[in-house]
């Protein structure tokens, strides 16, 4: 797993809750601003405004656009990422601490990149 993210992106993720299962991110960003690469566990991300991003990691780009009021799982996974769109960025992770059950490290780090629908 990379860097956590609110030590490798200290301006743009916060830490508004955390116990021993969970732990919840606030993160911001505007226009043209990017993300050095990171990680991410298993969570659920929560947007609170509509926004284009472009996610890179492994060789890989994809371009996301997501409305306001949205909730997609994001498997865990290492990335950067680029406000790419006009807006703000402004979402909430929560992520999970315990491990999905059954998979390896190598299982977890082939999922897709980015946000999934369910």
């Amino acid at each position: 797993m990379g860097q956590d993210p609110v030590v490798s992106n200290p301006a743009l993720y916060r830490v508004v809750f955390e116990n021993a299962r969970v732990r919840v991110l606030e993160y911001r960003d505007g226009p043209g601003d990017k993300t050095v690469e990171h990680g991410h566990p298993d969570s659920v991300m929560i947007t609170l405004s509509s926004f284009r991003r472009r996610l890179s990691g492994h060789g890989e780009d994809v371009d996301v656009e997501i409305p306001a009021g949205t909730a997609r799982w994001l498997a865990a996974q290492d990335h950067s990422g680029e406000n790419i769109g006009d807006t703000e960025t402004h979402t909430m992770f929560v992520e999970l601490k315990e491990p999905a059950p059954g998979k390896t490290a190598c299982e977890a780090a082939k999922a897709p990149l980015g946000p999934q629908g369910s």
